[in-house]
């Protein structure tokens, strides 16, 4: 799977790949590819999230009224 891959695209095949595990009627071989294919589907899934994530900005109010920009964390609970 390329980097190319649509964000929509990558996650349909971790859905498919989730799916077709969850039947659990592949021969070992078989699910662990697809298992493989899944985590790939995943990680760019994952990749694709942070680009977005850094280009969002959040705009709040300055104690003056002023309205002010910054960087978008996505996370509420830093460990």
């Amino acid at each position: 799977m390329s980097e190319d891959t649509t964000f929509e695209k990558a996650l349909k095949n971790l859905e498919e790949a989730v799916a077709r595990l969850e039947k659990g009627q592949m021969p070992l071989d078989e699910a662990l590819d697809c298992f493989e294919a899944g985590v790939q589907s995943a990680n760019l899934c994952r990749r694709k999230l942070q680009v977005v994530e850094s280009r969002i900005e959040i705009l709040t109010k300055g104690p003056d009224g002023e309205l002010l920009t910054e960087a978008f964390s996505g996370r509420d609970d830093q460990d």
